[in-house]
């Protein structure tokens, strides 16, 4: 009975080594850039530059919005890397001056970005910069966030917790989260 004991001591300890080095190991910022790559780095940049929005923020939208698949769609008919509504897409597109624009390029990251990169600077201008207020509208759009601003339930300040869709809240903290990732793993790349 005692060897069983000792036997069962000792795998315990080894499982338990096993746990606190993976912890440790998931915790260096090379294993942590795995979790949270940037595939369209360049694209990113160039299109996130152009519209004066920062790209790290830019690469949370689209981790969380798509896990940066280009053919993603959601059961709603968002399309591509930002998950981007067709009709969001196309006034966006028109107000960008796209003649040639057609809903088919929402699956090609190069145009997805550039149309979502535009959309969330549109919104940072009419919510005053506030993050929080931006993604609520980028995820739960921005009529409604316009509505639950007019009617005080939630306030100027953009709090998360006074968000009133549960799914809408959960989106901010997951991108606001990721945007504090990125910019603590890549410090580097500038707005």
């Amino acid at each position: 009975m005692v060897i069983v004991a000792r036997k069962i001591v000792k795998w315990v300890s080894l499982v338990m080594a096993g746990v606190f080095f993976l912890f440790i190991l998931y915790e260096i910022p090379p294993v942590q850039k795995l979790r949270y790559p940037m595939p369209y780095k360049t694209i990113v940049q160039q299109q996130a530059s152009h519209f004066g929005v920062d790209p790290l923020l830019v690469t949370a939208v689209i981790r969380e919005e798509s896990k940066f698949m280009p053919k993603s769609e959601s059961s709603a008919g968002a399309r591509g890397v930002m998950q981007l509504m067709p009709e969001t897409a196309e006034w966006a597109a028109e107000k960008l001056g796209l003649k040639s624009y057609s809903t088919d390029q929402l699956y090609e990251p190069q145009t997805n970005i550039m149309l979502g990169s535009w959309y969330l600077s549109n919104l940072s201008k009419q919510f005053n910069n506030n993050l929080v207020l931006v993604l609520a509208a980028y995820n739960g759009g921005r009529g409604r966030v316009q509505e639950w601003l007019d009617k005080g339930e939630i306030g100027p300040q953009g709090r998360i917790d006074k968000i009133p869709i549960r799914e809408t809240r959960e989106y901010v903290k997951k991108v606001l989260d990721s945007y504090g990732k990125y910019k603590e793993l890549y410090p580097k790349i500038n707005p």
